[in-house]
């Protein structure tokens, strides 16, 4: 089963912090792999269009951001981006590699260096 799932917080999603799932506000699952492709691509399309600044991987992980969008964080005593994050994974994990689509290397920004407070792994 494919998942493609929406997330919105202080990570990019290739982080996989402890307790990322926290940060999902979407998830649509799926059978069929062409199916998950086809909404995936509909809505990474979409939010490349609705933020300034993005970061996408072949791995069908991505994130978009605006510079502004930031939150304050009492642990680290700094303010921390927040990114809108998509990914398409397979059985709750990063897709093969045979599925990679090299058309989605691509970014027009760098994320901010994310802060040490939160990280677990």
């Amino acid at each position: 089963m494919y998942q493609v799932i929406k997330m919105y917080g202080d990570w990019e999603p290739w982080w996989f912090i402890e307790g990322w799932q926290d940060d999902i506000v979407e998830e649509r699952c799926f059978d069929n792999w062409q199916e998950a492709l086809n909404y995936y691509e509909k809505e990474w399309t979409q939010m490349k269009t609705d933020y300034s600044s993005f970061h996408s991987q072949r791995n069908l992980l991505a994130t978009f951001w605006t510079r502004s969008e930031k939150r304050w964080c009492e642990d680290c005593c700094d303010d921390l981006q927040q990114y809108h994050s998509i990914l398409l994974l397979k059985d709750k994990d990063i897709i093969p590699k045979d599925k990679y689509l090299d058309r989605y290397e691509q970014r027009n920004d760098d994320p901010t260096a994310p802060s040490a407070c939160k990280l677990k792994f």
